[in-house]
């Protein structure tokens, strides 16, 4: 686990960049024995095959040891950059009708704002995507406006339909699968966030930027026809 920051609270838009920016590094770098870099709010997760570090050089009792100096050296010598997404944001259609919305009473009653105005804060923001993880192209959209956060269900669902948009904390997501979770579910969109045939198969990716759009059931309906 390479460590890029402390927090990411402080600075969130920088943080990601630079996250990303080691992430896309250390890719290019084809070191070996990696197999794959995931980048998540302050650091990077690099996972590597231990039997090819071995066989790349690595001493069977310090593999661990091995790989994280060959990392350290491989960005002590290079040069990484921030990476800046500044591709026009994804659209994703919502539907906050009742039958989807099934917690938007209770965020209501936590941040004291009428449905209408906790919908219209949703869509009005630019979130941006920090990190995918907790199901296969979940992802964590930071940008949510103050005034929206809620904590998160105290007894989370054993289901929660695919598609539906929550909000957890600070932060609003996407669940693309359907899945247990414990996010207040304010609304639904009938977009698929996640099929394995494509590639790559997750919609979204670390850094795209991501805006809601209200639409009607009867939309809804006729998109997912």
């Amino acid at each position: 686990m390479l460590h890029v920051r402390e927090s990411f609270e402080d600075a969130p838009d920088e943080t990601l960049d630079e996250v990303l920016g080691y992430s896309d590094f250390l890719r290019r770098a084809n070191l070996p024995a990696i197999t794959e870099v995931a980048p998540a709010y302050t650091t990077v997760a690099v996972f590597y095959d231990p039997a090819r570090a071995v066989a790349a050089g690595a001493d069977q009792k310090n593999i661990f040891e091995w790989m994280g100096g060959l990392v350290q050296t491989t960005i002590a010598n290079g040069q990484v950059r921030l990476k800046r997404v500044k591709a026009s944001p994804i659209e994703i259609p919502v539907c906050y009708d009742d039958t989807f919305a099934l917690d938007l009473d209770d965020v209501t009653r936590c941040v004291g704002l009428s449905p209408e105005a906790v919908v219209d804060l949703h869509t009005s923001a630019l979130y941006r995507v920090s990190c995918l993880g907790f199901t296969p192209g979940f992802p964590y959209l930071s940008g949510l406006p103050r005034q929206l956060a809620t904590p998160r269900r105290p007894v989370p669902r054993k289901e929660v339909a695919a598609g539906s948009v929550g909000i957890g904390g600070n932060q609003t997501g996407i669940y693309p699968i359907k899945s247990p979770g414990g996010w207040n579910i304010i609304g639904r969109t009938p977009m698929q966030l996640f099929n394995p045939k494509k590639n790559p198969p997750a919609l979204l990716c670390p850094g795209d930027h991501v805006r809601f759009r209200i639409i009607s059931r009867d939309e809804f309906e006729s998109w997912k026809r």
